[in-house]
């Protein structure tokens, strides 16, 4: 078993950390106030998908606004307060600007700046270039025609170590008097600060966490807003996706991959990192082509089917919004024009599935699949090195490490299960991974110390199991200066090795004459490697596990998880896109990893302050 509810147990102190860092105080009273003032205006707004009537919202959404604009901005004095007494910045106007903490806006006061759809997209030059910005010769937040990667900005390293350009939340919506529609995903969630940041007259769909039993769910939350959950077996894993879907009035939509929740410690206190691409309207809607599954928008749908999103749709339209930008998810195929998306999406389902066709459309098999459209089989006589850089450790065995490494190598998982079960337990851990994940010291020098640690995950039992593999372990640090990271992202290289007794043809006892080996071209020369940036940590939970027969596959999920997949051209371009430094450093003899659950301000002791 995983340790998903350890994760989720852990993830519930960190949020409460604030309050353990000082002493009670009639300031954490007031908080709880308002947290039940809050609670208590949500529950007036709940209406379960059983109402078949409109809910009437006008004067309900009103009062609430009324009463939450004095809330918040008592709130705002509160966590002034809070954050000086836990040894943090105390911003000023201008400061919270410069550090992304966005929930300084007032509700109901519009931005004066508005995004406008300019010109048609230039030709692709890859996820690290500068984006389009709007033809107009006004200051507006620039347009993305060609996608774009950039780290999240962070409190107390803006501006950053390496110069990098940074993405606020406020940058990534745009102007919310501009947006008509918004789907939203994330595990953890601040509901009432993110619906501050959005017109309360915008429907937003909230895919999010499901509750302990892990039951599919639809509900009003807030005026406008309904929240969805998908179905997880058991209760077991998460809903771990950090995506959005923002339809502007102008027709445009910005699809967004982040691996940040929908809190403000993670836009303001802790690194991470956000792709985003604007896609145009069609001047035509196109029929939607049952027959495709693999490309960006159809696999995007297929993520929205699974998440629940359609039955929140169905009822946000019988509601008080019968004009949404979309009607059925496969209105995201037909109504946009995809064909300068050029990064590929990696998704995760929760579930078992099995057969081959189901098989590689999720997990690390979908992944292997992309890399060989990509053009990334590393083949005989070539060498993957892959970095790995995550917040969250699985418990991990030679078997599973070098199951996935097998498929990041793009090659076939059907070899993988032909070779005899005992033999691939027997196999020694791949030499071409490194793990990184940041020492104790690492995170007792970063900004906020301990205090910062705690949505980073290792259990002290997993560290010292005999067989652990502490010797792929190396240092997390961000390029960006003292800060950690919440980022989740590979680097990968494919380089030619002279040393070929190892492949993975010679280890799998692959018949090099197969049909397989003529319709698979191997690695193609052109590129250094790959990149991956999403929500997938480096566990069998996030990417899963096979089992069964070449004949009959299957793979088991826990969690929801998407990200995406591109070609690094250099190794200057694996250098600048990397969010840690390279090369990351070994841990030495006298390293230890942060473990949180060992911190005062995270372990059990810590529920008794």
């Amino acid at each position: 078993m995983e340790h998903d509810d350890d994760i989720a147990r852990a993830i519930a102190l960190s949020l409460q950390a604030p309050t353990n860092l000082a002493s009670h105080s009639t300031d954490e009273l007031n908080d709880s106030l308002f947290e039940e003032q809050m609670r208590q205006a949500f529950e007036a707004s709940k209406v379960d998908i059983v109402q078949t009537e409109p809910v009437a919202t006008s004067s309900m959404t009103s009062k609430f606004m009324s009463e939450r604009a004095q809330l918040e901005k008592e709130r705002r004095e509160r966590q002034k307060r809070h954050r000086k007494a836990q040894g943090l910045s105390d911003f000023s106007d201008d400061e919270r600007k410069g550090c992304n903490d966005d929930d300084d806006e007032d509700v109901g006061e519009p931005n004066a700046k508005r995004q406008r759809l300019s010109t048609a997209p230039a030709s692709y030059t890859g996820p690290n270039n500068a984006g389009t910005a709007s033809s107009s010769s006004r200051k507006e937040s620039p347009l993305f025609w060609d996608g774009e990667w950039r780290p999240t900005a962070t409190s107390g390293v803006e501006p950053r170590k390496d110069g990098r350009p940074t993405f606020r939340l406020s940058e990534v919506l745009g102007d919310r008097d501009d947006i008509a529609f918004a789907i939203l995903s994330t595990f953890a969630l601040e509901l009432s600060w993110i619906y501050g940041l959005f017109n309360p007259s915008v429907p937003v769909i909230m895919v999010t966490q499901p509750d302990p039993n892990g039951s599919a769910s639809v509900k009003n939350v807030l005026p406008n807003w309904i929240k969805t959950t998908p179905f997880l077996r058991g209760g077991v894993g998460c809903m771990h996706m950090k995506f959005m879907l923002i339809f502007y009035k102008t027709g445009r939509l910005r699809v967004v991959v982040s691996t940040a929740n929908l809190i403000p410690y993670d836009w303001r206190d802790i690194e991470n990192a956000v792709w985003l691409q604007d896609i145009p309207p069609r001047t035509k809607d196109v029929a939607l082509d049952r027959t495709d599954e693999t490309s960006f928008e159809s696999m995007m749908k297929r993520v929205l089917d699974h998440v629940n999103v359609t039955p929140a749709l169905s009822v946000m339209r019988k509601q008080d919004h019968p004009n949404l930008p979309i009607r059925t998810t496969g209105d995201i195929c037909t109504k946009w024009d995809w064909s300068n998306v050029k990064v590929k999406l990696v998704s995760s389902i929760a579930g078992r599935h099995e057969e081959w066709p189901k098989v590689i459309l999720t997990g690390h098999t979908r992944l292997m699949m992309v890399l060989r459209d990509l053009g990334f089989r590393t083949g005989k006589g070539k060498k993957l090195e892959l970095e790995y850089q995550g917040s969250s450790i699985g418990s991990y065995t030679t078997q599973w490490l070098n199951e996935f490494y097998h498929s990041a190598k793009g090659e076939s998982a059907e070899d993988w299960l032909d070779t005899p079960k005992k033999r691939r337990e027997k196999l020694p851990y791949p030499t071409g991974l490194k793990v990184l994940y940041p020492t104790l010291e690492t995170v007792r020098s970063s900004q906020h110390g301990e205090r910062g640690g705690g949505n980073l995950f290792l259990r002290r039992s997993q560290w010292d199991a005999p067989k652990f593999p502490r010797q792929i372990f190396h240092d997390s640090r961000s390029k960006a200066g003292d800060t950690l990271m919440h980022t989740k992202m590979i680097i990968s290289i494919v380089s030619q090795t002279s040393n070929t007794g190892s492949s993975s043809r010679e280890v799998f006892n692959v018949d090099t004459d197969s049909e397989d080996e003529d319709h698979q071209p191997e690695f193609n020369g052109g590129d250094v490697g790959w990149a991956y940036l999403g929500s997938h940590n480096f566990t069998p939970s996030a990417w899963g596990t096979l089992s069964g027969s070449a004949f009959h596959p299957s793979i088991n999920i826990r969690n929801h998880e998407l990200g995406i997949v591109f070609p690094l051209k250099s190794m200057a371009d694996a250098n600048k896109f990397a969010c840690f430094e390279r090369p990351p450093k070994k841990y030495g003899p006298n390293d230890s990893p942060w473990i949180s659950a060992e911190s005062i301000y995270f372990g059990p002791a810590s529920l008794s302050r």
